[in-house]
């Protein structure tokens, strides 16, 4: 008899549940989340154990990786998959999940998720502490206006480097105000220092990296975007055509289909990671509204904002650049926008955008 086992991790503890072949419960413990505790737990159906099932979570990198290398034949699950099988439980326990999962196992009915490279999760780990050291510089920032507003002062258009000034100027007669706005400016100040230092290193390790500056040369894709892609695709084999790229980041629109009277396509699903969607989108903008050079993504992106509006127009050429970003990675190819430029331009005007970037990081 073959045995599958489901497992639902936790921060401390993980329940797990064995079950055969025929559906039956064989074994049923919770252990330490611990790589070896679960090893040691599954030892006695070990040479009959078929699959190991786990949703993939914040744990699953580490988790999955350490399975493998004690010998469990460890599958990562996707969580929606999960979650839609689960549902059909009346009670939900730890228990009841690992059950759940184990059957998932049993059946062969899941999508399998990709664990990604250590590499690839310290880029991930970069990217999203920057990200957070900006959001919190801007909601201080924002609080600080607010805040003003209560004394009748609005600061209005003030540039980000002339912002301390006109705050002190404006609260120069209110000891106590100045007092707290001083305070607030001073973490503004040092939020803003350490995120350009974050800033400063996603720069540096895109201009290292071969692949992102390939990326790079497209018109609107920048180091962020160029990271974010290739970190969160990890190995461009995994996707069998560049179409399933787009879909994969949410950028394809959802079909309702029932009978021969409802086939509606709506809105795009916005599966998968948000970071990457946002940063195509801003790189898709970007190409369409700031980018003066001659392309042909943007000439069709144009021609789509005659037709369409410019915010659906943005979402299409955001899609159009993941499916040529993974098939440039995929062929190992460089991007030509204008097909009418020469090889020297081209290479002249990537390493100027290159230079600019070096020079206003450095």
């Amino acid at each position: 008899m073959e045995y599958f086992t489901g497992l639902d991790v936790s921060v401390d503890e993980t329940a797990i549940c064995v079950v055969g072949d025929d559906g039956k419960v064989a074994f049923e413990t919770a252990v330490e989340t611990d790589p070896a505790a679960i090893a040691e737990a599954l030892r006695p159906y070990a040479d009959r154990m078929r699959r190991v099932g786990h949703e993939a979570g914040s744990l699953s990198p580490w988790l999955h990786t350490e399975l493998l290398a004690e010998g469990v034949p460890a599958v990562c699950l996707e969580t929606r998959h999960v979650r839609a099988a689960l549902s059909a439980q009346r009670n939900k326990t730890d228990a009841n999940d690992a059950l759940g999962i184990a059957h998932i196992m049993r059946t062969g009915w899941f999508r399998q998720a990709h664990v990604k490279t250590d590499a690839c999760y310290r880029i991930r780990l970069l990217l999203v502490q920057r990200r957070n050291l900006k959001r919190k510089f801007l909601d201080l920032e924002n609080a600080i206006r607010h805040s003003l507003k209560v004394f009748g002062i609005r600061l209005g258009k003030v540039g980000r480097g002339a912002m301390e000034k006109a705050v002190r100027e404006s609260v120069a007669g209110d000891a106590m105000t100045a007092g707290l706005m001083d305070c607030m400016l001073r973490a503004r100040a040092a939020l803003w220092a350490e995120y350009l230092t974050l800033h400063k290193l996603v720069v540096q390790i895109a201009m290292r990296d071969e692949l992102c500056r390939r990326f790079m040369a497209i018109p609107g894709v920048g180091p962020v975007t160029a990271l974010s892609f290739s970190s969160a695709i990890d190995d461009p084999q995994r996707f069998r055509r560049s179409r399933n790229v787009a879909a994969y980041f949410g950028l394809t629109s959802k079909r309702w289909q029932s009978g021969t009277s409802i086939d509606v396509h709506g809105r795009i699903s916005k599966a998968g990671d948000p970071d990457v969607r946002r940063a195509l989108y801003e790189a898709a903008s970007a190409m369409l509204t700031r980018f003066k050079g001659r392309d042909l993504i943007k000439t069709w992106g144009l021609k789509l904002t005659k037709t369409k509006c410019h915010a659906k127009a943005r979402v299409a050429v955001a899609r159009k650049l993941a499916i040529v970003m993974h098939a440039m990675w995929r062929d190992g190819t460089f991007y030509v926008g204008d097909p009418d430029a020469s090889a020297q331009d081209i290479d002249a005007s990537n390493a100027a955008k290159l230079q600019r970037l070096s020079l206003a990081n450095s």
